[in-house]
């Protein structure tokens, strides 16, 4: 596999600058997609040095910060849509760390068969994905949630349109993979010279992870907040 420089990198700002043209023709604000890129790539970077660290140097305890840290930090950005309402944060970070916890242990100890679960190069990019997702399917679950009780449907109701709110990216994602897109995933793997049948047992493995995570974060999180509620109602009566 072709290794890319530093210097190819910088056609990287080709689509960055299109994107930012449309921004300023639109009297849109690019300053927050020059925030935003300049963000991404600092800490990509950043994050590269800190991996290349922590491989050569494994340790059950600095996995366990960092995804530790991971689950805070998704839990935050999960609740974004409704983080001026109270009662939110705790719930999410129960229903990640639940969900994402059972999925890595499936994953790590009966899919790949690690030696041990703490092994960096398995442990972080896997808890990374599955955050990633699961953290969508419950932000949008405590959206869809919250506006539907605003909007006088009864619990059970509001709850149930939520959960099939939050999964239609992952269902979505199911119906189009192989046909419409190869996933990330898969498409590294192959371009750096796995086989596409060992790539799309490792795919497999992840997408229906995903789906795991994501519909039991989501459904966590919305008995969570359906007893929070419940349990307001007590308080209040």
């Amino acid at each position: 596999m072709a290794e890319i420089s530093w210097f190819d990198l910088l056609w990287c700002l080709a689509p960055v600058v299109l994107v930012g043209v449309i921004y300023v023709a639109w009297h849109g604000k690019p300053s927050e997609l020059l925030i935003a890129v300049s963000r991404m790539a600092i800490q990509l970077i950043a994050v590269g040095y800190v991996l290349i660290s922590i491989f050569e140097n494994p340790s059950p305890w600095i996995s366990s910060v960092i995804v530790s840290l991971m689950l805070v930090i998704a839990s935050w950005i999960a609740i974004r849509p409704v983080r001026h309402h109270k009662g939110y944060l705790l719930p999410a970070i129960l229903a990640l760390g639940c969900s994402v916890g059972i999925h890595l242990f499936i994953s790590l100890i009966f899919v790949l068969n690690a030696e041990s679960w703490f092994q960096p190069q398995l442990l972080i990019p896997l808890a990374g994905m599955y955050f990633a997702n699961t953290m969508n399917a419950i932000s949008l679950a405590a959206e869809r949630y919250h506006s539907e009780l605003h909007n006088g449907q009864p619990d059970e109701k509001a709850r149930l349109t939520a959960f099939h709110a939050a999964m239609i990216p992952q269902i979505n994602g199911l119906l189009a993979v192989g046909l419409v897109a190869l996933p990330g995933m898969m498409t590294g793997q192959i371009l750096s010279g796995v086989s596409p049948l060992i790539a799309v047992r490792y795919q497999v493995m992840i997408m229906t992870m995903v789906l795991g995570a994501s519909g039991v974060g989501a459904a966590i999180m919305l008995w969570l907040l359906g007893r929070s509620k419940a349990r307001d109602k007590v308080i209040t009566s």
